[in-house]
């Protein structure tokens, strides 16, 4: 089944320029970076094995693998909306944001090094 996408392939690939060339972002153009990244990360690697959660502005699942039904998937990862920007555009690497604390990832799956970065802009 194919992920849903509530932000257009055009506009999330401008707001995410936006806020990589602006400093500091702005609100709106960084809840649509973010937004439209999660959404490229689960289609991508659809599955539901993987929360990942940058809040306050979303959270997705991806990743193929076992499903979880109830309650608190058993692999989560949360961060910071700055942090999840530099991840999914490969300014940061998955590495180096685990070890500076900048994750939090919890579960034996909770790890994207090879899916990220994205190829969000193709």
């Amino acid at each position: 089944m194919a992920v849903r996408r509530k932000i257009s392939l055009e506009a999330g690939r401008a707001a995410v320029r936006a806020v990589l060339a602006g400093s500091p972002p702005d609100a709106a153009e960084l809840a649509m970076a973010v937004r439209f990244l999660l959404e490229e990360l689960a289609s991508g690697h659809e599955g539901h094995t993987v929360e990942v959660r940058v809040p306050p502005y979303g959270a997705v699942q991806a990743i193929a693998g076992p499903r979880h039904t109830r309650g608190t998937p058993p692999n989560v990862i949360e961060t910071d909306p700055t942090t999840w920007l530099a991840l999914a555009t490969g300014s940061l690497g998955w590495h180096d944001a685990v070890a500076a604390a900048r994750v939090l990832a919890s579960g034996s799956r909770a790890d994207l090094s090879d899916v990220l970065p994205l190829a969000w802009d193709s």
